[in-house]
């Protein structure tokens, strides 16, 4: 597995995907921050983090869309799936590779919350729960997008598929507000991203909603694997 991170690793850095992706990360998010936090000299960051929740949608589909399909484009998928290495290995080791040049992007926040620490009083727990669901969230959305690109070999399709599902889940909350069956409005809260970040922006550790991102990731990582064992035994 730490074969295939390293090689991940390295690859985002060899082309320009890494680069674009933190240097996408890092501008939005420092947009937000001064829109929100030093312009109106306001201390609560949680308005800075809510709106990278629609930005993600958009840039982690980029990062994501090169983990399987470059494999079938370039014809290693095949020596790829033979290699001494366990299925779930191959997964993991693309899927930790992309998590960490998106916690790379995510430590900015850091940075924003010191210089907050610095002119003023900040709220510890806020920010830390933010950052926690801001992984959680970036998790699922890597999972996702990495399942997504193994089921084409074109990057452009792997990275608009993956915009489009991510936007479908981002946007659950507005479908759910034009839906007057109050069954289907209780299944769309259960299942929207957005909503289930609200207590991590106030700063409030919950369970449930930890569970359910969680949840999303492992689930697409399952299946990923099982993909990737489908071909391997055809």
């Amino acid at each position: 597995m730490w074969a295939i991170y390293k090689r991940e690793i390295r690859s985002y850095f060899n082309s320009a995907i890494g680069y674009v992706f933190i240097a996408a990360f890092v501008f939005f998010a420092s947009w937000f921050f001064c829109a929100y936090s030093i312009s109106y000299d306001n201390s609560n960051m949680s308005g800075t983090f809510g709106s990278m929740l629609l930005i993600y949608v958009f840039i982690i589909p980029i990062l994501t869309m090169r983990t399987f399909s470059d494999e079938k484009r370039q014809k290693t998928d095949q020596a790829l799936l033979t290699a001494p290495v366990s299925l779930l290995g191959i997964v993991m080791g693309k899927f930790l590779a992309a998590l960490t040049i998106y916690a790379i992007g995510l430590s900015s926040f850091v940075v924003f919350a010191l210089i907050i620490a610095g002119s003023g009083t900040l709220d510890t727990w806020s920010v830390v729960g933010n950052i926690v669901a801001m992984l959680l969230v970036g998790s699922a959305f890597i999972a996702i997008g990495e399942f997504i690109s193994n089921l084409t070999e074109s990057q452009v399709i792997a990275a608009v598929a993956g915009i489009f599902v991510l936007l479908i889940l981002f946007l659950l909350d507005n479908i759910g507000s034009v839906v007057n069956v109050p069954f289907i409005q209780n299944i769309i809260s259960a299942i929207s991203i957005s909503n289930r970040y609200q207590n991590f922006s106030a700063g409030i550790f919950s369970l449930p909603d930890a569970v359910f991102y969680l949840s999303i990731a492992v689930s697409f990582i399952f299946l990923t694997v099982r993909m990737l064992e489908k071909r391997r035994w055809s």
